[in-house]
Protein backbone atom coordinates (compact mmCIF):
# COMPACT_ATOMS: atom_id res chain seq x y z
CA UNK A 1 0.00 0.00 0.00
CA UNK A 2 1.37 3.37 -0.80
CA UNK A 3 1.98 5.83 1.74
CA UNK A 4 1.97 9.56 1.71
CA UNK A 5 2.98 12.49 4.53
CA UNK A 6 1.62 15.76 4.30
CA UNK A 7 1.18 19.47 6.14
CA UNK A 8 -1.42 20.96 6.89
CA UNK A 9 -0.49 24.59 7.47
CA UNK A 10 -3.17 26.53 8.72
CA UNK A 11 -3.51 30.09 10.64
CA UNK A 12 -6.67 31.35 12.99
CA UNK A 13 -8.49 34.90 11.70
CA UNK A 14 -10.43 35.59 14.61
CA UNK A 15 -13.28 32.98 14.62
CA UNK A 16 -12.41 32.07 10.85
CA UNK A 17 -9.94 29.17 9.86
CA UNK A 18 -7.79 29.54 7.08
CA UNK A 19 -5.61 26.46 5.54
CA UNK A 20 -3.03 26.59 2.79
CA UNK A 21 -3.19 24.09 -0.27
CA UNK A 22 -1.36 23.60 -2.64
CA UNK A 23 -2.69 23.26 -6.97
CA UNK A 24 -1.03 20.79 -9.19
CA UNK A 25 1.19 21.59 -11.88
CA UNK A 26 1.59 20.34 -15.15
CA UNK A 27 -1.01 19.86 -18.18
CA UNK A 28 -3.14 17.71 -16.59
CA UNK A 29 -4.31 20.19 -13.69
CA UNK A 30 -3.77 23.21 -15.72
CA UNK A 31 -7.29 24.00 -16.40
CA UNK A 32 -8.80 22.48 -13.19
CA UNK A 33 -9.53 23.96 -10.30
CA UNK A 34 -12.52 23.03 -8.23
CA UNK A 35 -11.67 19.54 -6.14
CA UNK A 36 -8.15 19.82 -7.76
CA UNK A 37 -6.19 21.29 -5.11
CA UNK A 38 -4.68 19.25 -2.48
CA UNK A 39 -2.30 19.68 0.72
CA UNK A 40 1.54 19.54 0.08
CA UNK A 41 2.38 16.05 0.43
CA UNK A 42 3.85 13.33 -1.21
CA UNK A 43 5.20 9.41 -1.28
CA UNK A 44 7.21 8.32 1.11
CA UNK A 45 8.70 4.20 1.74
CA UNK A 46 8.54 2.09 4.80
CA UNK A 47 10.92 2.90 7.67
CA UNK A 48 11.20 6.14 6.75
CA UNK A 49 10.12 8.99 9.28
CA UNK A 50 7.13 10.27 7.91
CA UNK A 51 6.96 13.93 9.31
CA UNK A 52 10.34 14.40 8.37
CA UNK A 53 9.30 13.15 4.80
CA UNK A 54 6.37 15.48 5.41
CA UNK A 55 8.67 18.39 5.93
CA UNK A 56 10.84 17.16 3.19
CA UNK A 57 7.50 17.29 0.83
CA UNK A 58 6.53 20.52 1.86
CA UNK A 59 9.94 22.38 1.19
CA UNK A 60 9.86 20.54 -2.34
CA UNK A 61 6.76 21.61 -3.54
CA UNK A 62 6.85 25.32 -1.72
CA UNK A 63 10.67 26.18 -1.57
CA UNK A 64 9.88 27.02 1.91
CA UNK A 65 10.61 25.38 5.30
CA UNK A 66 7.82 25.14 7.39
CA UNK A 67 8.00 24.58 11.92
CA UNK A 68 5.78 24.23 14.91
CA UNK A 69 4.14 22.25 16.95
CA UNK A 70 2.84 19.54 14.63
CA UNK A 71 -0.08 16.99 16.02
CA UNK A 72 -0.44 14.11 13.56
CA UNK A 73 -4.26 13.19 12.58
CA UNK A 74 -5.79 9.81 11.83
CA UNK A 75 -5.15 8.13 8.80
CA UNK A 76 -6.93 9.28 5.69
CA UNK A 77 -7.72 6.47 3.22
CA UNK A 78 -8.11 7.35 -0.34
CA UNK A 79 -9.94 5.73 -2.65
CA UNK A 80 -6.65 4.48 -4.71
CA UNK A 81 -6.05 2.83 -1.38
CA UNK A 82 -3.53 4.92 -0.63
CA UNK A 83 -3.10 6.46 2.91
CA UNK A 84 -2.15 10.07 3.96
CA UNK A 85 -0.69 10.82 7.13
CA UNK A 86 -1.10 14.55 8.00
CA UNK A 87 0.21 16.32 10.55
CA UNK A 88 -1.59 20.10 10.67
CA UNK A 89 0.82 23.06 12.30
CA UNK A 90 -0.21 26.35 12.91
CA UNK A 91 2.16 28.99 10.90
CA UNK A 92 2.48 31.07 7.76
CA UNK A 93 3.37 30.33 4.50
CA UNK A 94 4.22 32.81 1.78
CA UNK A 95 1.70 31.69 -1.15
CA UNK A 96 3.39 34.26 -3.59
CA UNK A 97 7.40 33.03 -3.26
CA UNK A 98 6.09 29.31 -4.12
CA UNK A 99 9.23 27.64 -5.53
CA UNK A 100 8.20 24.02 -6.28
CA UNK A 101 10.29 21.37 -7.89
CA UNK A 102 9.84 20.58 -11.47
CA UNK A 103 9.30 16.84 -13.33
CA UNK A 104 9.32 16.42 -16.66
CA UNK A 105 7.30 14.13 -19.02
CA UNK A 106 6.63 14.13 -22.86
CA UNK A 107 4.02 16.50 -23.52
CA UNK A 108 1.80 16.88 -26.53
CA UNK A 109 1.46 13.08 -25.67
CA UNK A 110 3.22 11.11 -28.74
CA UNK A 111 5.11 14.53 -29.34
CA UNK A 112 8.33 12.93 -28.76
CA UNK A 113 9.20 16.22 -27.16
CA UNK A 114 9.47 16.34 -23.09
CA UNK A 115 8.90 19.66 -21.14
CA UNK A 116 9.55 20.61 -17.87
CA UNK A 117 6.74 21.57 -15.55
CA UNK A 118 6.01 22.70 -11.80
CA UNK A 119 4.75 19.92 -9.35
CA UNK A 120 2.74 22.50 -8.02
CA UNK A 121 1.94 25.79 -9.81
CA UNK A 122 0.69 27.82 -6.93
CA UNK A 123 -0.87 27.77 -3.46
CA UNK A 124 -3.15 29.71 -1.86
CA UNK A 125 -5.27 30.13 1.72
CA UNK A 126 -8.67 29.30 1.79
CA UNK A 127 -11.32 29.55 4.23
CA UNK A 128 -12.86 26.01 5.79
CA UNK A 129 -15.37 25.84 3.75
CA UNK A 130 -14.00 27.38 0.44
CA UNK A 131 -11.24 24.43 0.91
CA UNK A 132 -13.42 21.71 1.33
CA UNK A 133 -14.61 23.39 -2.27
CA UNK A 134 -11.55 23.18 -3.93
CA UNK A 135 -9.64 19.77 -2.31
CA UNK A 136 -9.72 16.77 -4.55
CA UNK A 137 -12.52 15.20 -2.46
CA UNK A 138 -10.68 12.28 -0.89
CA UNK A 139 -8.66 14.43 0.92
CA UNK A 140 -11.74 16.66 2.20
CA UNK A 141 -11.89 13.96 5.24
CA UNK A 142 -8.32 15.66 6.38
CA UNK A 143 -10.26 19.21 6.42
CA UNK A 144 -13.16 17.47 8.57
CA UNK A 145 -11.04 16.35 11.13
CA UNK A 146 -8.52 19.30 11.17
CA UNK A 147 -11.76 21.19 12.23
CA UNK A 148 -12.75 18.68 14.89
CA UNK A 149 -9.20 18.69 16.38
CA UNK A 150 -9.35 22.32 16.76
CA UNK A 151 -12.85 23.11 17.94
CA UNK A 152 -13.87 24.96 14.95
CA UNK A 153 -17.29 24.81 12.92
CA UNK A 154 -16.96 23.12 9.58
CA UNK A 155 -18.67 26.03 7.71
CA UNK A 156 -16.12 28.65 8.59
Amino acid sequence: MKQSAGILAYRKEGQTLRVFLVHPGGPFWSKKDVGSWSIPKGEFIEGEDALAAAKREFEEETGQTIDGQFRQLPPCKQPSRKVIHTWPVEAEVDADALESNRFEMEWPPRSGRVRSFPEVDRGAWFELAEAKRRIQWGQAAILLELARTLGTREDQ
